[in-house]
């Protein structure tokens, strides 16, 4: 079983030429309101994207609204285990904002809404559920003391952790030796490695650059790290060695939630015992699908449609 602990969001998305300046307006294009949420991509890329016979389940809060009960019957559409997703009364789903550009990059802004609601309870409420697992995938769109309060207890059941430290923010240094694998994108890394914040972006994408910020994540105690590198491809330390795995060519439609599918692959195929350079390159190749896509659920594939 796969656990993933963290966000569900109902995406307002919005297409436009390109970026709006601070002031401007700009007249946009098509507008669709789509299930998202970093936890839940994962949650759905993972179902989608593991054997029939590995089975998701997730841990979450939705508000008692409208969106709340279209999320989670998004979330039961693709089998996932929705016992410890929380109705709180009283209070609204998260939403992100997202603008998606010509070139396909997009830019967002979330309200956290239920989200904001997940606390240590519910994990321990979800301890027999934890248990059950093979690996746990988290994120940081849901408050952080739970966040790591759910890997603290991952690990002492003797879990394989998935971090996914996003949206960036700082972690407790102790944190980052009980996390398994650590999958941040390059500013998510630059930031974890205590780079200055005029600074947080790896210039060049150079294997170097790369390799100096992972050398400082890994010296604070991260076993594992991949480096996320979107079109320039993974770049991968691992304890079996380091490597940077090119991404596949393909004409990018939004980008939206393309992280989130490669660490649904990723761990899909980890649940299956595969090797890690497997399980990053079914991670890549879904997200190469997912990347000629719109949206944030309806662009992750399945596992056929990976194969074929």
């Amino acid at each position: 079983m796969i656990v993933i602990i963290g966000s569900i969001n109902m995406d307002l998305v919005l297409r436009v030429p390109r970026m709006p300046l601070p002031g401007e307006t700009i007249t946009g294009g098509q507008f669709r309101t789509i299930p998202g949420g970093k936890g839940a991509n994962q949650a759905v890329a993972c179902a989608r994207l593991s054997a029939d016979d590995v089975k998701v389940a997730m841990v979450a809060c939705l508000g008692d609204d409208a969106f709340g009960a279209e999320l989670r019957a998004a979330l039961r559409k693709d089998g996932i285990d929705d016992s410890h997703v929380t109705t709180i009364p009283g209070t609204a789903s998260g939403i992100a904002s997202i603008l998606v550009d010509d070139n396909g990059q997009n830019s967002i802004v979330l309200a956290s809404g239920a989200n904001a609601e997940l606390s240590p309870a519910h994990i321990d409420a979800a301890r027999d559920l934890i248990g059950q697992a093979r690996i746990v995938v988290l994120q940081l769109e849901s408050p952080l003391p739970t966040v790591i309060h759910a890997i603290k207890l991952a690990h002492a059941l003797g879990k394989t952790v998935v971090l996914n430290p996003a949206p960036a923010q700082a972690l407790p240094t102790e944190l980052l030796g009980q996390i398994d694998y650590l999958v941040p994108n390059e500013i998510e890394a630059a930031m974890l490695a205590g780079m200055p914040a005029g600074d947080i972006r790896i210039e060049n994408d150079s294997d170097e650059q790369i390799a100096a910020v992972i050398g400082k994540l890994r010296a604070a105690g991260s076993t594992n790290v991949l480096v996320t590198l979107g079109e320039k491809g993974v770049y991968a330390a691992l304890e079996s060695g380091s490597g940077h795995f090119d991404a596949q060519a393909v004409k990018a439609v939004d980008t939206t939630a393309a992280g989130d599918t490669f660490i649904g692959g990723f761990v899909a195929a980890l649940a299956e015992g595969r090797s890690e350079a497997e399980a990053i390159a079914l991670g890549q190749r879904a997200a190469a699908i997912s990347v000629a896509r719109v949206g944030a659920q309806t662009s992750i594939p399945s596992r056929r449609e990976v194969a074929d």
